[in-house]
């Protein structure tokens, strides 16, 4: 089907014709569109466009202008009544019409005056399908009068007295405004006490001797003149009757002062209104204004309710300190009794007002201008109301239906007029009046008769551009009566578009509900009716939507930091789009803060007015989207603020406070601090912390401090600054709480007794005059307590006391008010001296080459003469068994805690003679040494050799040179030479074993094979066994020509036709990877060797496996501290991390680990109770010799590789 535009007819029933018709031509009336080409063509009756208000105020002073304008087709012309009679306004030679216009200008500037011209005027536009009236226009010029001359009394009343001070603006026009001020222009100040009336009184519910002045003056604010008017001042003076003397009060009565009420208080009574109750009359629309004016001593506060309702929340206001109801657009439903009632603390009345809201007309439905073709029908409806019900009449061009011509197309039922088979003289313009008491309504509306064929007035060949999935809406206005019908065609399409699809409005509108992309076409729109036919094409493209594929997000960010946020927009191509950014749906401020680019804005240096919402618009010509993020600005809190102390007890007090801003970040809690002004002045402390959600701290005091609080906010993001600080608060002294701690009695001197102690700081001294009672007495004896009192310090020095002796201390404080608690009994020594007795009994016990267990008797405690530290053994090389060489002795001390009476000695070099003593430590020093006693240790396994040379290689021999060890341990019994040759796949062969004697350096291999690679492995050997092995690899020349001199390749030789295998790329690329892989093994080694952490001896004993040390159980002996007396300034350098050999190098490489800084840390290492080491060794130790070149027995391309270096 054809989906055409036809009228819409609804059924009805037969009783309702005169309705269906209206309803049925209202729907075919045609509407004539705004379209200047059409206008230029089509007659039209006039039409009233502008008018002067119906109750027109003109300034005296100024022109009259009174509107009229209208518009039609032919032009209007333009005539005026005055007071119901025709006005000539060629005969007045003040009055003119503006050209092309029917608004008048009355010159009353130059001559005349504005009263000549007060009256009521209408205007009428007029051409030949019609004439429009205006409103009746009332003129009026303002008025502005004086007060009359009046002779106002000074005013006297009692204190307490009621008040109204009259104003009685005079008349004007419009009514002034009333305000009261004083001879300087100032405002009179108002109050619940002091009020002015609707009416512009000034009332005074009671007097006050403050009411007392000569100037309550009364002025009136004529606005349309801008003119004020002043009443004459009016005197008040207001007195007590305590200021009366006798002679007054016998001449004055009561009746002479103004009122005769008593200034006592009293229940309120209402100034205004009068009575209990009153009525008062609204139009609909306006403002309601209700007011309650009460007097009474206290002052009356006024209450506002509504019987039987309730009073509208959104339209209710409160002013004049609720002495006044205002109700705005006020309707009917607010009509009802409305009660005020004043209360005062002696009782309370009520005044009843009753409301009735009356109504102007006011318009239901207005009626509507009215297009026909020839023999249409239509209905003309004037519908209004009002309170009481308006009266509707009709005109018809200006005059009175009733005798206006006959229309035989017409038919006037009550507020309608029905048109039915209109000709073209039916066009004419008709004017419904509405009116009651309060006013009337007027409103033209034409009937135009057209005969007009189909015009479409979209400008042809229009392109509609659309986003895609959104309604597509083609336009097609076109005009023509009788009302055309519009059919769509797309893309020259024989049949037209369906009704299932499209969406076609009753204006010619295509619409397209989604849009897609194959709704791109051109689009033909057809308008019809029986006076012919107009066609036109648009054309639709459908675009791709914007979006923003990345949106802004949320953001927290602390005050003065950066924050960015991101928008990227996608598009079409075809669009150019626009990106916008706003803050609070406003423009960004014009701050060189806010950086904006492409995708990004960036605000730098963020401040707290930085926090919003920020929107990112990405407009194009044809749509915009937008998303948002917000900001919140977050900072550590505000400090806090007006701090007070309340409750303030002895010991107590509390603290409150107002918390800061949390900028965006709650508060977890707050912290409270002190400061002693007395004795710590300027140093806070910390006192207390309470959660965030408190304000308030009860704060635990200590007596005689002079306190000052302050409080500091804390938020995730970090802690305030400090509050102000509070008012001091002083508390009372009392006794002191606590004693001195730390209390001690040592002896500095073998003959005294040092009593030390921590004092009391000013804050725990609780009050003045501080001092301590020193108390003491020997612990054993049965003296009794001798007692002093000292000042404020914290040592009392006992003389002429017996050497070491236990005694009992105490100290306790006390104050101007008193003692402090009874303090706690401690122990103390008087003087140590040096013990007088050595050690006796020592022995000697050699478990192997390195190590020694020495035992001694224990030194008797009386002896000692003071507290045991433990004993001390000194210890020292005498000589080499081997060289008997005499060197520089080298004493070194091992000291052992408690009353341990045996220890080990580590270390020791073997087949060496030793001398150690022993002493007893105390805390004054060391008593007198033992005897000396004199042990040897047995032989060792040696270093390994000093360094291995391989020289002169030639076809079949080799010949090494070594030096010894540097460190033989023992007697040299014989060396050790093994070798074995290594194939070109690096597989060794068979090992040879070579025994040379002890004093060879040098020794020739012969009978080798040419050009073969050999690995040497060479050692020494005591009696004790075989020592640390060195090796080195070598190999025999091909020809005499290709020996190399000795130095060359490190004591290496090499064949000659074997050098050009470096230059190889393969043998290049794997030597790299091999110096790759070492140089990653190193590093491990490195990491792994210097990792930190001390160890058992045990362990490392089992990880080396010792033959010697192995059979050694942890209860056989114990090791003590290690040092050296070589200087003072090393018997406190421990050891260095890392070394690991002793300094004389006489244990063999695989033991060299085990060595003295494997037990201790130094001088002030030390030994547990089982013997277990836990300190550090340390001495001085000569600088280690160069060892040589070690590797692993088997062989690798990196030895391979060293033979071509």
């Amino acid at each position: 089907m054809q989906l055409k535009i036809m009228p819409k007819k609804k059924r009805l029933s037969a009783g309702r014709a005169p309705l269906m018709l209206f309803l049925c031509q209202m729907i075919s009336a045609l509407e004539v569109p705004l379209d200047p080409k059409l206008l230029e063509d089509l007659v039209q009756p006039p039409t009233i466009t502008q008018q002067s208000p119906k109750d027109y105020i003109i300034d005296p002073r100024e022109n009259i202008v009174i509107q009229c304008e209208a518009k039609g087709k032919p032009p209007p012309s333009f005539s005026w009544t005055r007071n119901g009679t025709h006005f000539d306004i060629d005969k007045d030679p003040l009055v003119t019409m503006k050209p092309g216009s029917g608004t008048l200008i009355i010159n009353i500037m130059s001559e005349g005056k504005a009263e000549t011209y007060e009256g009521v005027y209408q205007c009428t536009a007029r051409n030949e399908r019609g004439a429009a009236i205006s409103n009746n226009i009332v003129i009026r010029p303002s008025r502005s009068p004086l007060w009359t001359k009046e002779k106002l009394e000074p005013i006297t009343l009692r204190n307490g007295q009621s008040l109204v001070l009259p104003c009685r603006p005079p008349i004007g026009l419009p009514p002034p405004i009333i305000f009261w001020m004083d001879n300087s222009f100032q405002r009179l100040p108002q109050s619940e006490r002091v009020s002015q009336g609707l009416n512009g009184d000034l009332y005074f519910s009671n007097v006050l001797p403050e009411d007392t002045r000569e100037d309550y003056i009364c002025y009136a604010r004529f606005n349309h003149t801008q003119t004020i008017q002043q009443k004459q001042p009016i005197s008040v003076k207001v007195i007590s009757v305590d200021e009366l003397n006798d002679t007054i009060a016998a001449n004055l009565s009561d009746t002479e002062f103004y009122g005769a009420k008593s200034h006592r208080q009293r229940p309120p009574a209402f100034l205004t209104p009068d009575g209990n109750t009153s009525r008062k009359e609204e139009l609909r629309g306006n403002v309601l204004s209700l007011e309650c004016i009460a007097e009474g001593l206290p002052t009356p506060i006024i209450y506002w309710i509504k019987e039987d309702g309730t009073l509208p929340i959104n339209r209710t206001f409160y002013r004049n300190f609720k002495k006044t109801l205002q109700i705005v657009q006020v309707t009917e439903a607010d009509s009802g009794n409305y009660q005020c009632i004043a209360k005062n603390a002696l009782g309370a009345i009520h005044h009843t007002i009753s409301v009735t809201v009356k109504a102007a007309p006011y318009w239901i439905i207005a009626p509507q201008n009215l297009v026909l073709s020839p023999e249409e029908d239509g209905a003309l409806i004037c519908r209004a109301s009002g309170n009481p019900k308006p009266r509707i009449s009709w005109l018809s061009n200006g005059v009175p239906i009733e005798i206006a011509p006959d229309d035989p197309s017409r038919k006037i039922d009550g507020d309608t007029i029905i048109f039915s088979k209109v000709q073209e003289r039916s066009s004419a313009v008709y004017q419904c009046n509405a009116s009651n008491e309060y006013g009337y309504l007027l409103a033209n509306a034409f009937v135009n008769v057209l005969a007009e064929p189909p015009r479409i007035l979209t400008s042809a060949n229009t392109l509609y551009q659309v986003i895609a999935n959104r309604p597509a809406l083609l336009d097609c206005a076109f005009f023509g009566s009788p009302l055309p019908t519009i059919e769509w065609f797309k893309d020259a399409k024989g049949s037209a578009l369906r009704e299932d699809i499209y969406v076609l409005h009753e204006n010619g509108t295509l619409e397209i509900p989604v849009a897609q992309k194959d709704s791109t076409g051109t689009y033909t729109c057809v308008a019809r009716n029986k006076l012919g036919m107009a066609k036109n094409d648009v054309h639709l493209e459908i675009k791709d939507p914007t979006r923003i594929i990345k949106q802004p997000e949320y953001a927290v960010v602390q005050r003065g930091s950066t924050v960015s946020f991101e928008c990227k927009v996608k598009h079409d191509h075809t669009l150019i789009p626009t990106v916008t950014w706003l803050k609070d749906h406003g423009e960004l401020p014009s701050d060189g803060r806010f950086t904006v680019d492409k995708d990004h804005l960036v605000v730098a240096d963020v401040s707290d007015d930085d926090g919003g919402t920020y929107t990112c618009v990405a407009n194009t010509t044809l749509d915009n989207v937008s998303a948002s993020a917000v900001l919140s600005v977050v900072d550590v809190p505000n400090p806090p603020f007006d701090l007070e102390l309340t409750d303030q007890l002895d010991r107590s007090v509390q603290l409150s406070w107002t918390p800061g801003d949390d900028n965006n970040s709650p508060i977890t809690k707050f912290i409270i601090e002190y400061e002693d002004a007395m004795h710590e002045p300027g140093l806070w402390h910390h006192q207390t912390e309470v959660p965030g959600t408190q304000t308030t701290a009860q704060l635990k005091l200590s007596p005689y401090v002079n306190y000052s609080f302050r409080v500091m906010a804390e938020n995730n993001l970090g802690r305030s600054l400090p509050s102000e600080a509070s008012e001091q608060y002083l508390t009372k002294a009392a006794e002191p709480d606590k004693n001195p701690t730390a209390v001690e009695g040592l002896g500095s001197e073998p003959d005294n007794l040092v009593i030390t102690w921590k004092p009391l700081n000013g804050f725990e001294s609780n009050g003045p005059g501080l001092q301590y009672k020193v108390s003491w007495r020997q612990k054993d004896g049965d003296d009794e307590w001798t007692s002093v009192v000292v000042a404020n310090v914290s040592k009392y020095i006992v003389s002429g006391t017996p050497t070491f002796v236990p005694y009992l201390i105490k100290v306790q404080a006390l104050n101007d008010a008193g003692f402090a608690p009874e303090p706690a009994v401690v122990m103390g020594h008087s003087g140590e001296d040096l013990p007088m007795v050595a050690p006796g009994n020592v022995r000697v016990n050699v478990v192997n080459s390195t190590l020694a267990e020495v035992h001694w008797d224990p030194v008797p405690l009386k002896s000692i003469r003071g507290h045991l530290q433990g004993y001390r053994i000194y210890y020292w090389k005498a000589q080499s068994s081997l060289t008997r060489n005499r060197r520089h002795l080298e004493k070194k001390i091992l000291t052992f805690q408690g009353s341990k009476t045996h220890g080990m000695l580590p270390g020791l070099e073997p087949f060496s003679h030793y001398s150690l003593n022993v002493r007893v430590v105390n805390g004054k020093g060391e008593g007198p040494a033992s005897a000396d006693k004199v042990f040897s240790t047995p032989e060792g396994v040696p270093s390994a050799p000093s360094s291995l040379k391989i020289v002169n290689p030639t076809l079949d021999s080799l010949t090494l040179e070594w030096e010894p060890p540097s460190h033989p341990n023992g007697i040299l019994t014989e060396y050790t030479l093994k070798y074995q040759p290594i194939n070109s796949t690096h597989e060794l062969g068979p090992l040879v074993d070579l025994k040379i004697p002890a004093n060879k350096t040098r020794w020739t291999l012969k009978n080798l094979n040419f050009s073969t690679r050999y690995k040497f492995y060479f050692y020494a050997q005591t009696a004790a066994g075989s020592g640390s092995q060195i090796t080195e690899e070598a190999i025999t020349t091909v020809d005499e020509a290709g020996i190399l001199p000795p130095d060359v390749g490190a004591g290496k030789a090499m064949a000659s036709r074997q050098v050009d295998i470096a230059t190889q790329g393969w043998f290049i690329g794997l030597m790299c990877a091999v110096a790759l892989l070492i140089l990653i093994l190193l590093i491990v080694c490195f990491i792994r060797r210097n990792k930190g952490g001390k160890y058992p001896v045990k362990e490392k004993e089992d990880a080396h496996a010792d033959p010697e040390i192995q059979p050694m159980k942890e209860d056989d002996g114990t090791f003590g501290e290690y040092r050296s007396l070589e200087s003072d300034a090393e018997d406190h350098k421990p050891l260095k991390k890392g070394s690991r050999t002793p300094s004389d190098r006489t244990v063999k490489k695989e033991d060299s680990d085990d060595s003295l800084v494997d037990y201790g840390e130094g001088v002030n290492g030390q030994f547990n109770e089982d013997g277990s080491f836990i300190g550090q060794y340390s001495g001085k130790k000569e600088k280690e010799p160069a060892e040589g070149n070690e590797s692993s027995e088997a062989p690798s391309p990196v030895n391979a590789m060293n033979s071509f270096v």
